[in-house]
């Protein structure tokens, strides 16, 4: 397995459809990002993130970033379920996001069997070109769990810390039957094993493109 080290990180866009959906999909990578890279400022953007939804992905998101040197939070109120609706809406959002220049995104898998998800993930694609992108997966009833290719270990604090936070933050989601500790840590445990990953844990993410070695020398 090719073991990619992280380069300087500066600015980090975390972008989710729903209020959870980030700190599912890279909330343990995210925080072991933070502390390697004191620095870092991160952009978090919940695109359907009204009523009690948007006050739990708010103080969600304050829980998460504390150990950022600066962030910026924005929640929208696109309609759930209703994403490819709102295309040219939500497309101008993702436009107006160039502005913090990302050295990082974190989007939705592109075949993610959610529509809202899929929405997102093409419109990062459509508006970022230039960028790392890693798209992060999310468990959910419909299944359509795939393969990815990209591993992020880590550690059983940071794995604690995620679902603490899940579980005491989104108190409207805990009577689904896979909210749960089980669920989260379980995913981690799985993709952990696929990477040997030194406590067991990982995150795992899907690397479209990657660039190796920089711009190569005359």
């Amino acid at each position: 397995m090719l073991d990619l080290r992280w380069p300087e990180l500066r600015t980090i866009l975390a972008l989710g459809a729903h209020s959870d959906d980030i700190e599912i999909g890279a909330g343990a990578t995210l925080l072991r990002l933070m502390r390697e890279h004191p620095g870092l400022r991160v952009v978090w953007v919940v695109l359907s993130g009204g009523g009690i939804r948007g006050e739990e992905a708010r103080a969600s998101a304050a829980r998460f970033l504390e150990g950022a040197a600066a962030s910026v939070v924005e929640l929208h109120e696109f309609r759930d379920g209703r994403f490819p609706l709102q295309w040219g809406e939500i497309k101008d959002v993702f436009e107006a996001l160039k502005v913090h220049e990302p050295d990082l995104i974190f989007t939705h898998y592109g075949k993610d069997l959610h529509q809202d998800h899929r929405t997102v993930s093409e419109l990062t694609w459509n508006a970022f070109r230039d960028h790392v992108i890693l798209e992060y997966e999310i468990p959910k009833w419909d299944g359509g769990m795939g393969s990815p290719n990209a591993f992020v270990p880590a550690s059983v604090a940071d794995a604690d810390r995620k679902i603490e936070i899940l579980l005491s933050a989104f108190a409207s989601q805990t009577s689904k039957h896979w909210f749960d500790d089980l669920t989260f840590r379980g995913l981690m445990r799985l993709r952990g094993m696929e990477c040997c990953a030194p406590d067991a844990l990982a995150e795992a993410f899907y690397a479209r493109k990657l660039s190796l070695g920089g711009p190569a020398g005359r």
